[in-house]
């Protein structure tokens, strides 16, 4: 029997990148998947990861809207199951000097990171409740909820803000037999670090695509850039019983850019 066998699992920010290699681990090792961004992309996913033989459903869905994640939880509910594990990965982010930096940045960035992973942390946990489960909620931190990059405090405090709905949950949640964890990714090859590429790079010195984060990645200990399917091991153990006594941490998935 699969380790996730019989298993209904949410994964938010899934359409690609860090949460789209997630829900494929999750599925491969025989759970049931909702999946859900806000693009249309995210059935474009869905409809790959089905063609591999896995069980995958998608919606599309402003984490930042509470009805929106209020009837991501009841579809998934409705086609696959109550959820046991629900995972908060979508963000956003911008690059932006101190002067140029907008109060709409600011509030869009922090809307989405923080804002949208306590809603899905919210609602996933109150069904999980209702149903008896002894669920698993797992978020998406940062390397910058350890330490603020230049350029980018909206992202920084947001992701910090991970890290504290993390811990406050946790300690709620335990007596009700839900987990509550994060893990921060540093340097990852998705679209996201192709744009940080790009964006700082311009800002720090005119760096041509793909110099900076070349330079940044000589920089980790291990001396490559992680790929989804890195972050994806270390969730699904976080997800796994082997981790049931786990809860209010935030692991670092860097390489070793961050030792603490």
């Amino acid at each position: 029997m699969k380790r996730f066998e019989g298993k209904v699992v949410v994964v938010t920010g899934g359409s690609r990148g860090i949460g789209k290699g997630i829900a494929e681990r999750f599925a491969s090792e025989g759970a049931k998947i909702c999946i859900s961004a806000n693009e249309k992309r995210i059935h474009d996913t869905a409809k790959e990861l089905s063609e591999k033989g896995y069980t995958v459903i998608s919606q599309e869905t402003d984490v930042t809207d509470k009805e929106q994640v209020k009837e991501l939880y009841r579809k998934t509910a409705m086609e696959l199951g109550e959820v046991d594990i629900s995972c908060q990965n979508a963000g956003v982010i911008t690059i932006a000097k101190l002067e140029n930096l907008t109060e709409a940045e600011w509030l869009k960035v922090l809307a989405v990171n923080t804002t949208g992973v306590f809603l899905c942390c919210q609602e996933a946990a109150l069904r999980m409740i209702a149903a008896g489960k002894k669920g698993k909620l797992i978020n998406t931190a940062s390397g910058q909820a350890r330490q603020g990059f230049i350029y980018t405090p909206h992202y920084a405090a947001s992701k910090f803000g991970v890290m504290g709905i993390t811990q406050s949950l946790a300690k709620e949640l335990a007596p009700k037999g839900i987990t509550v964890n994060a893990f921060c990714p540093g340097i990852i090859d998705t679209d996201m670090w192709a744009y940080n590429d790009a964006a700082w790079g311009k800002l720090l010195g005119n760096y041509k695509p793909g110099e900076l984060m070349a330079e940044w990645v000589r920089g980790i200990p291990m001396g490559y850039a992680g790929t989804p399917a890195d972050i994806a091991g270390v969730v699904s153990f976080l997800a796994s019983d082997d981790a049931a006594y786990v809860t209010g941490q935030t692991i670092n998935i860097d390489g070793g850019m961050f030792m603490s």
